[in-house]
């Protein structure tokens, strides 16, 4: 009988994988497997934190202790680097998110025969695992799954409703949508639960888009120490935790730099946290978000001025970027290709690339390293603490 092979590491979607390349679900680096092909538990598994683990499609490593979680995610960014031929000079301690702090989410709800299914949906399933409670969530939004769940029941349409969640300075933002309040007395009741719930803002899409029901005072969000309006459906990083440690990242490799290019920059996210001493100019595409951006750098006193610019369709030139001392981006999943070969012709000596896709990251950065950049530092982040989405800081140098 041959004798038990140990799971080695997890891979990307957080299978355990032995020294073989054998792939076995729900296996732990540091768990056996026989000749059965049993699971033989390991050091490194824990008790999952949830009722709903291995039903619900939010997390899928609860059942991986703290050490081999973060392994997971120093592993996934580091690999990802060493397969497109790239070490980092040096790689940070990874930056994992506690329990309790996402302040975004986005859930969905069914009115049912009996009442209402609200939460997230099953792992490659449209059914909705019905949440009695969510560790992962912020405690603001966490309370709210219950009071959603029962409105929905008395409101809600007999079809998919989704609801996003994010957590601004004065409370909870709720977007309910498709969901069309029939009469007058619906209306009230959706007032009467947004007051009753003391929520921040309750908008919902009746079939023309979000119309904001709700916002006794208008919705903000602080970044840095500024103020910036935040738009019904606005981007925000997961948990303000890991937005004060990449942002903090940012400001100590960018220290020096007296301009500032930050590209794909949403609300001023690391904008307003770069400015404290150096003029910045924030590059956005999507209009809502550039214009809270834009009001909230005239009010902190001109030293970010933002810029209306689909960097996709039409990226900064190496000559526009010549005009700054060090470039900060943060695309979204794809990444950035058309603006990195823009970089790479460039002669900016620091760039700061924040991804949320190691792959697509890997794929520009080796552009920016055949064109003469070195990898000098790589922080990886857990922000989306138990599941297998991962995130990194990282600086490039000539």
């Amino acid at each position: 009988m041959s004798a038990p092979e140990p799971i080695i590491r997890l891979a990307a979607k957080g299978d355990g994988v032995t020294a073989s390349g054998r792939h076995v679900p729900g296996a732990v680096p540091g768990d056996l497997i026989d000749a059965a092909g049993q699971v033989i538990p390991g050091p490194h598994r824990q008790t999952p934190p949830c009722e709903h683990f291995s039903s619900c499609g939010g997390c899928q490593l609860q059942h991986v202790d703290e050490e081999a979680l973060g392994a997971f995610v120093h592993d996934r960014v580091v690999h990802a680097a060493r397969a497109q031929g790239l070490e980092a000079r040096e790689v940070l301690s990874v930056h994992l998110s506690p329990p309790g702090s996402r302040r975004r989410a986005a859930l969905h709800g069914l009115r049912t025969a009996g009442g209402a299914v609200l939460g997230f949906r099953a792992a490659g399933s449209h059914r909705i695992v019905d949440l009695s409670a969510c560790p992962v969530l912020h405690p603001a939004l966490a309370r709210l799954i219950g009071p959603l769940r029962a409105f929905l029941a008395a409101w809600g349409p007999r079809e998919m409703v989704g609801i996003d969640l994010a957590l601004g300075d004065q409370g909870v933002d709720v977007a309910l949508g498709p969901l069309a309040l029939e009469g007058l007395e619906a209306t009230e009741a959706a007032l009467a639960f947004a007051r009753e719930q003391g929520l921040a803002r309750l908008a919902c899409d009746q079939g023309f888009g979000a119309e904001t029901l709700w916002e006794p005072e208008p919705v903000t969000i602080t970044l840095s120490g500024t103020a910036v309006s935040l738009p019904p459906g606005a981007f925000l990083q997961a948990t303000a935790d890991a937005e004060a440690r990449m942002v903090g990242d940012a400001a100590q490799w960018l220290a020096g730099a007296g301009t500032i290019v930050d590209l794909f920059a949403g609300l001023g996210t690391f904008a307003f946290g770069l400015a404290g001493r150096a003029r910045v100019l924030a590059v956005e595409a999507d209009r809502a978000a550039h214009l809270a951006c834009k009001a909230a750098g005239a009010r902190a006193g001109g030293r970010v001025l933002a810029l209306h610019r689909d960097l996709f369709r039409n990226p900064l030139r190496p000559e526009e970027l010549q005009r700054f001392d060090a470039v900060l981006l943060d695309p979204p999943r794809a990444g950035a290709r058309a603006q990195v070969a823009e970089l790479a012709a460039s002669r900016v000596e620091r760039i700061v690339y924040v991804s949320c896709n190691p792959s697509s990251w890997a794929r520009d950065a080796a552009v920016l390293a055949a064109a003469g950049y070195r990898l000098a530092r790589l922080r990886p982040v857990g922000q989306f603490r138990w599941s297998t989405h991962v995130e990194l800081v990282s600086l490039f140098q000539r």
